[in-house]
């Protein structure tokens, strides 16, 4: 069986909604940050980074959670949760999956990271005024891309939107505007999703 090991709340949850939508079977270790528990030897031999999540499917081990979704979807390709390799709507799916990773997230955890996650030594107050500012570039990227669909590559959820989710969730979490009606209602839809209910109820129980 599938396992995921990762934090109550944080980037495994884009693993484990992303099982969750394809029916895969999994069991998830919660690792708890404040005992370490993500830099023991056990866990470092899995992922050097220490970070999380990762997924453990016998010998298989694999990091980085847009790896994982886009594993599962491709485990599962009836479910059209990713599009076939070689297509453009593949290069498409991996445009937005990269854009979320790279220019979506990046403000939230520069500001999470100089709120609480960083030792207070190191945090620098003043960049998160200017990651909030950042934050509206990428909105409104996103927000145009949905302005006439319901979902980043057109009428079927993909992976793309697990990302894209899980990320608008974390900006509401920080207090972060949207930026549109679009993406307000974009953000509902796909948090909405039964699976994502399942995941959040999962990741309460730890295992």
């Amino acid at each position: 069986m599938i396992t995921v090991y990762g934090f109550t709340v944080g980037r495994a949850s884009r693993a484990l909604w992303a099982l969750e939508e394809a029916g895969e079977p999994y069991a998830f270790v919660r690792l708890d940050p404040s005992l370490g528990e993500h830099r023991t030897e056990a866990y470092l031999a899995l992922n050097p980074a220490g970070k999380v999540p990762t997924l453990v499917d016998g010998d298989f081990v694999l990091t980085e959670s847009g790896a994982i979704v886009t594993w599962v979807a491709d485990r599962h390709p009836g479910l059209g949760l990713a599009p076939p390799a070689g297509t453009p709507a593949r290069a498409h799916y991996l445009q937005w999956c990269f854009f979320v990773l790279t220019e979506l997230e990046q403000p939230l955890w520069t500001q999470t990271k100089h709120t609480f996650v960083l030792p207070p030594k190191l945090r620098v107050p003043q960049v998160i005024d200017t990651a909030k500012k950042e934050w509206s570039r990428p909105t409104a990227v996103l927000s145009a891309q949905l302005s006439a669909r319901p979902f980043l590559l057109g009428e079927d959820f993909t992976m793309a939107d697990v990302l894209a989710g899980h990320s608008l969730a974390w900006a509401r979490s920080l207090g972060l505007p949207l930026g549109s009606d679009t993406l307000e209602a974009y953000a509902d839809r796909v948090l909405g999703r039964p699976a994502l209910a399942r995941t959040t109820a999962r990741e309460r129980a730890g295992s």
